[in-house]
């Protein structure tokens, strides 16, 4: 009836699971993590992980934040690291130094930041014609 066979799959896909800071918390420190984030309280130190942040209406986040992709629309002030997506909704206030591949600023949204895009970029050679592989 039962079988010794079987294996018990192990889940070890981090990636998609959510950590969540809740209103009326404060963390202090550096946090690493393999999932992603859904902040509504207030940080301050260091955010590292490879999963999604969010960082709602009532999140505060200061110092740095590093991550594939990152929706705002609550406070930063720091440096963004962002590997793929910085998304800004009309509420978010951004302030500090910003690395990303993409951003995408929604109307309302403050953004007093230096920026540097990387990715989809490409050189141009002598002759003014684009070289390099496409985004």
């Amino acid at each position: 009836m039962f079988s010794d066979n079987k294996k018990v799959k192990e889940n070890n896909d981090f990636s998609k699971n959510q950590n969540r800071i809740s209103e009326g918390t404060k963390i202090v420190g550096d946090i690493v993590s393999e999932g992603g984030f859904r902040i509504e309280g207030t940080v301050e130190g260091t955010i590292k992980t490879t999963g999604r942040v969010v960082v709602g209406k009532s999140g505060n986040i200061q110092g740095t934040l590093e991550c594939s992709n990152a929706d705002f629309e609550g406070k930063f002030s720091g440096k963004l690291i962002i590997t793929e997506t910085l998304s800004l909704k009309p509420t978010a206030h951004i302030e500090g130094e910003v690395s990303t591949g993409k951003l995408a600023v929604d109307p309302g949204a403050t953004f007093n930041a230096t920026c540097v895009m990387n990715g989809g970029v490409k050189s141009l050679n002598k002759n003014g014609q684009k070289q390099g592989k496409s985004a």
